[in-house]
C-alpha cells in the first residue's frame, strides 16, 4: 500500500489532493515540519522532521515522502506524477507525448512559479506585505511571475486545461504552485485565463476536501 508523509499544511497537499480525486487507498502518516514546534526532540513531541524515526525514511528531513512497495520518493511533483502514471487512470498520462508534457510542466512550475509566487504568500503570512519593505518583495515577485503567467495565459485560452484537453495531475501541480499567488488578487486579474483556470480547480470537490482537512489542522 501506499504510503504518505506530511501533514496538510505542506506541500503533501499536492498528493493528498491527487490522492483525493483517485480515490487511492492509502496510509496517512501526518508528520509535521520540525520548525513549527516548540521543542521537536521533546518525548512528547509529535513525530516531525526531525525525529529519527522520520530521517530513517527521508534522511533530508523534509515532507512529503511517499513509499510504495520497495520506492522511495521524497519531491512532491515526483510523488503525483508517480501516483498519476500509476494509479490515476485519466489523470495520468495516456501516451508518452503526454507524460512527457506532464514533466515539463511539473518542472515550469517549480522552477518558473513557485519561488517568486511563495514569496508574495510570505509577504502576506508575515504580516510585512503593507510596509514599504514588503510591498518591495510583492513587486519584485509580482514582475518575476508576469512571463510564466504570460506563458500559461495563452496556453489555458487555447487548451483550457494543461494537458490532453482533460484534468490531470499536470493541473494539480501547476494550481498548487499558482496558488501562492493568489494573495496578489490583482495580478492574476491580468490573467483572466488562469483566474478562471485555478478557480475551476479549487472548485473541485476533491480540492475542497483537502483545503477543509488542512484548515482543520492547527496553524
Amino acid at each position: 500500500m501506499l504510503t504518505l508523509y506530511g501533514v496538510f499544511r505542506s506541500r503533501a497537499s499536492r498528493p493528498l489532493w491527487l490522492l483525493g480525486e483517485t480515490g487511492t487507498a492509502f496510509r496517512h502518516v501526518p508528520v509535521i515540519q520540525a520548525y513549527r514546534l516548540a521543542d521537536a526532540a521533546a518525548p512528547d513531541a509529535p513525530l516531525n522532521t526531525a525525529s529519527p524515526g522520520y530521517l530513517a525514511v527521508n534522511p533530508m528531513g523534509q515532507i512529503p515522502a511517499l513509499t510504495d512497495g520497495e520506492l522511495l520518493l521524497t519531491e512532491s511533483l515526483a510523488i503525483t506524477l508517480h501516483i498519476a502514471r500509476v494509479y490515476g487512470g485519466d489523470l495520468g498520462p495516456a501516451t508518452p507525448a503526454e507524460l512527457a508534457l506532464m514533466e515539463n510542466w511539473a518542472l515550469f512550475a517549480a522552477t518558473s512559479v513557485e519561488t517568486p509566487a511563495l514569496e508574495i504568500t510570505y509577504a502576506q503570512a508575515n504580516g510585512t506585505a503593507e510596509t514599504p519593505e514588503g510591498q518591495a518583495v510583492i513587486a519584485v515577485a509580482a514582475e518575476r511571475l508576469r512571463r510564466p503567467l504570460a506563458r500559461l495565459q495563452g496556453h489555458l485560452a487555447a487548451e483550457g486545461q494543461m494537458v490532453g484537453g482533460r484534468f490531470t495531475v499536470a493541473d494539480i501541480n501547476l494550481a498548487e504552485c499558482v496558488r501562492y499567488a493568489q494573495a496578489h488578487p490583482t495580478l492574476l486579474a491580468e490573467f483572466p485565463a488562469v483566474k478562471a483556470w485555478i478557480e475551476r480547480c479549487q472548485a473541485r470537490p476533491a480540492f475542497k476536501a483537502m483545503w477543509a482537512a488542512r484548515l482543520a489542522e492547527p496553524a
